[in-house]
């Protein structure tokens, strides 16, 4: 959350793009981060305006996929529900339980679409998981290579008995981007 840009990234050019699902959060930011080409797109838009329950997350991911991004790698601030996940705690989820209401969660929908069924069962890219884990060897960072991300509609923090019961549900981190964006 706040991330508005990338400290080390080299900017060649940015994009503003339109699409069927209304408007992204910025501009697509195209660039160099350490020799490789990358595009940052700050789901909360410039200077951190969108609250999470208002980003249009299928116009996000519809650009991205309109440009040709194949793997994309979201940064999240989230609360820790398990101990030893304490603050600045760097954590790499694996599986996710949705607790959002009122998003769209497909770009299957209408009469047009007809009925598409999507596995969710692993929700994170192992192959972006993968290379996140050697990353943090590379690195030298301490991590969580397996943590359950519960989804919560935002913009409002859970109560007390919110937490509790994602804590009985297994989540071991809470936030609020999550979903549908995964």
């Amino acid at each position: 959350t706040g991330l508005t840009s990338l400290k080390n990234l080299t900017i060649t050019h940015r994009e503003v793009m339109h699409t069927p699902y209304g408007e992204p959060s910025a501009p697509l930011t195209h660039g160099l981060l350490s020799g490789k080409k990358v595009v940052f797109l700050p789901r909360h838009g410039p200077g951190h305006t969108i609250p999470p329950h208002m980003i249009n997350y299928r116009a996000n991911l519809w650009v991205l996929k309109q440009i040709g991004v194949q793997k994309i790698i979201a940064v999240a601030a989230v609360g820790g529900i398990r101990a030893d996940l304490v603050p600045e705690s760097l954590v790499i989820p694996h599986q996710i339980v949705d607790y959002t209401w009122g998003r769209c969660h497909s770009f299957f929908e209408g009469k047009d679409s007809g009925v598409k069924h999507i596995d969710f069962t692993h929700p994170y890219s192992e192959s972006v998981r993968k290379a996140l884990i050697e990353g943090c060897n590379k690195a030298g960072l301490s991590r969580s290579e397996r943590a359950v991300y519960g989804a919560t509609p935002g913009p409002r923090l859970e109560t007390a008995a919110e937490i509790d019961r994602m804590e009985r549900d297994g989540c071991d981190i809470v936030g609020m981007t999550g979903m549908p964006e995964t």
